[in-house]
């Protein structure tokens, strides 16, 4: 196997791509911080890293803990750990590599981030286990991703934070726990039968399809009315309300193209249609700040 091919599995083993999710929101957190704590390009530089190396820590440790259960489900058993194509000590290296990137980006940061990295690890690594134990498993994932957008906020603020001003990043991070854990809760009906077989839990298990589209259609609607609340928090313009328009209806949308009757579509509503929100979100939060600091010059 040559580098090219054994970086683009340790790549897959971690779903690289999948950083598309969680970054946007990072990165808007940022935006929203800018006008109050702006940062240095160093200081942006170690959030990226930190986001990096969380998500690669926490991707790791999933795959080792879940290699079992990967190997039996046909839709996961030709994944890398079950296939051998990255072995078990490796992927141990790698989430403990990256664990230490972390925690030294959280360093590099401010001492409130580097205090705080073991418990943020600890968040991100519990996930793993709780489908053994609770159908809330799709919250504790939720809960995971919350921390990129708080976390930023808190990078960037460091020793100059005020209580008061934490209502932002706290209902950001609200909205991307229910976001994360309502599709979630949709990717998760394709190992129904596999969970149910495993003694495995999740809500689509717990629950069955109809109820757990219906909880993930709860879910999102709670999205939307926290990222209304950092609009208002934050004062936003017309440029955020628009956008969060156009958010409020891919969420309404992906529940359109998944049905109890028709599942052919899971992979589109999670992927497609949440790039698209967090993309979308990070660029009109973004531009509607921009606009204003501009009209305010």
């Amino acid at each position: 196997m040559n580098v090219i091919e054994r970086i683009r599995n340790y790549a897959s083993l971690i779903r690289f791509s999948h950083t598309v999710f969680a970054l946007p929101f990072a990165l808007s957190s940022v935006a929203l911080a800018w006008p109050a704590h702006p940062p240095a390009a160093g200081t942006f530089l170690w959030i990226l890293v930190a986001m990096v190396g969380a998500r690669s820590a926490a991707m790791g440790f999933n795959r080792l803990a879940d290699r079992k259960f990967d190997a039996l489900n046909p839709r996961t058993s030709g994944w890398e750990l079950p296939q051998g194509a990255v072995k078990v000590p490796e992927a141990v290296l790698l989430t403990l590599v990256s664990s230490l990137i972390f925690i030294y980006a959280a360093y590099r940061l401010n001492f409130l981030c580097f205090a705080l990295s073991p418990l943020a690890l600890a968040i991100v690594f519990f996930y793993s286990l709780t489908k053994r134990f609770t159908w809330t498993s799709h919250l504790f994932l939720g809960l995971a991703l919350s921390l990129a957008p708080i976390g930023a906020w808190l990078a960037v603020a460091g020793s100059l934070l005020h209580a008061a001003e934490l209502k932002t990043p706290l209902f950001l991070g609200l909205a991307v726990l229910f976001w994360l854990a309502g599709f979630d809760v949709i990717y998760s009906l394709q190992d129904r039968t596999f969970d149910l077989a495993q003694g495995l839990y999740s809500i689509p298990a717990r629950f069955g399809v109809a109820a757990a589209l219906r909880l993930s259609s709860f879910f999102h609607l709670c999205t939307a009315i926290f990222l209304a609340l950092v609009g208002m928090a934050a004062q936003l313009g017309i440029i955020y309300w628009l956008g969060f328009t156009a958010v409020a209806a891919i969420l309404f949308w992906e529940h359109r193209i998944v049905t109890p009757t028709d599942l052919t579509r899971v992979n589109r509503a999670f992927f497609d249609f949440n790039a698209y929100v967090s993309i979308g979100y990070f660029l009109i939060t973004a531009g509607d700040l921009l606009v204003n600091a501009r009209l305010g010059n």
